[in-house]
C-alpha cells in the first residue's frame, strides 16, 4: 500500500493512546494526537503518522521527557490532567460495556506516587562493539538509548547508566540483552536475560561492577551472580526477600492502593483463597485479620512469602504450588472459603472465574491489570450470581494505556437457584 499524507480531524483517543481519525479507507490510528486536532498524517492503511499540527488541542501541554514520541514507553504526555483522566477511565468503561456489564466505575485514583520502581532496559551491541541500551521505540525493535526517564523512582534514577555498563560487560557475546531492575528497601536487585550461560571472565567482572557499584543483588537468568543483601520488600507487617525476577506491582503507590481496596472488601472474612499469590502481596495483608490460602505457580515465589508470614505476627499463612491456568480451584475446592481474592497476569483467568461462577463464595475481588480480560471475566462471575459491588481503576502507569482495576463481587443469587430462575 502506498503512504500519502493527508489533512485529519481527530476525533477521539484509542486504546493504545493514539489518535483516532476517519479515514478513506477506514479508521487511522495517528500516535501522539490529540483529540480536537487538525493535523497533517502520513497515512498507510489505517497508520498515520504525524506530520505537522495545524489547529492544537487547547488541551496539548508539554511532554515532561525529551524522549517522548522517540521512546516507546509512554503513549500519552501531552494532554491536560483532566481529559487524561477521562480518557483512562473511559477505557475501563469501553470494556465494561462491550462486555455486558452496566456498573458504573468510581473515578481513577492516581497511584503512580514517587514513580516506577521497576523497569526492563534493552540491550544490543553495534558493529563497533557498543551496547545500544534504552528503551524500545513504540511498535518498533529499535532502541532508544536515554540518560534518564523522569516516570521512574529517585531510587533508579542511575539505572540507565548501569544497565549500560553491565550491558558493554557483556556485549562481546554479541547477544541482545535484557535488564530488569528493581528498587528494594535495600538496594537495587538486578536480573540479566538473554545472554545465557556466564564464562568465568564475564562472572567475575560482573561481580567486580556489582561490588563497585553496591548492587544488593546481580543475577542472570535467575540464578545469583553476587549478593551483597538479600533485595526485601516490606508488604503490611512482613519484610518479604523477594526472589530474582519476582513481580512486584509497578509503584509503591500502586501497590498501596490496590492492597487497601483489597483489605476493606475482605474485612471481617474468616477464611481467605489468594489466588495467583506471588510473594504475597494481599496475603501478607490480609493475614494480618485472618487465615489465608495462597496458591501460585511460581514456587519461589511462594516460598519467599511463607517465609515472611512466619517472620511476622500473623494469622496462619499456607501456600500451595498450583497452575491454576491449568488446573484451576474447583468450586467443591472453593467451598471452605468465605472470601477469595484473584490477581491473574494480562491474560486473565477465564477458567478460574468459570469455576467460581459455580461456587458459593460470598464475596470475590478480582484485581487486573488488562481491561479486556477483567471485563470478560466480571462478565462470567455476574452470569454466575455475583453483583459487582464496588470496580476501582487506579493509575499507576502515567502516561502508557495501562490500567490497574480492582473490583468487588457478592453473590446476590446461588448458582443452582440461578438456574432455576433461567
Amino acid at each position: 500500500m502506498i503512504s500519502f499524507n493527508a489533512r485529519l480531524q481527530i476525533e477521539g483517543l484509542g486504546q493504545r493512546g493514539e489518535g483516532l481519525s476517519r479515514g478513506p479507507d477506514g479508521t487511522v490510528f495517528v500516535p501522539y494526537a490529540l483529540p480536537g486536532e487538525t493535523i497533517i498524517a502520513e497515512v498507510d492503511g489505517s497508520r498515520g503518522k504525524l506530520v505537522e499540527i495545524r489547529t492544537a488541542s487547547p488541551d496539548r501541554i508539554r511532554p515532561i521527557c525529551r524522549y517522548f514520541s522517540a521512546c516507546g514507553g509512554c503513549a500519552v504526555q501531552t494532554l491536560a490532567e483532566q481529559p487524561y483522566a477521562q480518557w483512562k477511565q473511559g477505557l475501563l468503561a469501553d470494556a465494561m460495556r462491550q462486555a455486558g456489564i452496566k456498573a458504573k466505575a468510581e473515578p481513577l485514583r492516581d497511584a503512580h506516587g514517587a514513580g516506577r520502581r521497576r523497569a526492563t532496559f534493552h540491550a544490543r551491541t553495534d558493529a563497533s562493539g557498543r551496547a545500544i541500551t534504552g528503551f524500545m521505540e513504540a511498535r518498533a525493535h529499535k532502541i532508544v538509548e536515554i540518560e534518564g526517564c523522569p516516570v521512574l523512582a529517585p531510587s533508579l534514577q542511575e539505572a540507565p547508566q548501569i544497565a549500560r555498563a553491565l550491558a558493554q560487560i557483556l556485549a562481546a557475546s554479541g547477544r541482545p540483552l535484557d535488564i530488569l531492575m528493581t528498587a528494594t528497601a535495600s538496594g537495587l536487585d538486578v536480573d540479566l536475560k538473554g545472554h545465557g550461560p556466564l564464562n568465568e571472565d564475564e562472572t567475575q567482572r560482573l561481580v567486580r561492577f556489582a561490588l563497585r557499584h553496591d548492587l544488593a543483588r546481580l543475577s542472570n537468568h535467575g540464578a545469583i551472580v553476587t549478593v551483597q543483601r538479600p533485595p526485601v520488600v516490606l508488604m503490611g507487617k512482613a519484610m518479604v526477600a523477594v526472589p530474582p525476577g519476582a513481580f512486584l506491582q509497578a509503584t509503591e503507590a500502586g501497590e498501596a492502593a490496590l492492597a487497601e481496596e483489597v483489605c476493606a472488601a475482605l474485612t471481617g472474612a474468616s477464611r481467605i483463597a489468594d489466588l495467583f499469590a506471588g510473594v504475597g502481596t494481599f496475603s501478607l495483608r490480609l493475614a494480618a485479620f485472618a487465615p489465608v490460602h495462597a496458591i501460585d505457580a511460581d514456587g519461589p515465589a511462594l516460598d519467599a512469602l511463607a517465609k515472611a508470614a512466619r517472620s511476622a505476627a500473623l494469622r496462619p499463612v499456607t501456600i500451595e504450588t498450583r497452575n491454576l491456568f491449568r488446573r484451576p480451584l474447583s468450586a467443591e475446592e472453593l467451598a471452605p472459603f468465605d472470601a477469595v481474592i484473584f490477581d491473574p497476569p494480562r491474560a486473565g483467568a477465564e477458567l478460574q472465574a468459570r469455576a467460581i461462577a459455580k461456587s458459593r463464595v460470598p464475596v470475590i475481588v478480582a484485581v487486573s491489570c488488562n481491561t479486556q480480560t477483567f471485563a470478560r471475566d466480571a462478565a462470567i462471575l455476574c452470569s454466575g450470581g455475583y453483583a459487582l459491588e464496588r470496580v476501582l481503576p487506579v493509575d499507576q502507569f502515567r502516561y502508557s494505556p495501562h490500567l490497574e482495576i480492582v473490583a468487588t463481587f457478592r453473590r446476590s443469587v446461588k448458582p443452582r437457584a440461578r438456574r432455576l430462575l433461567g
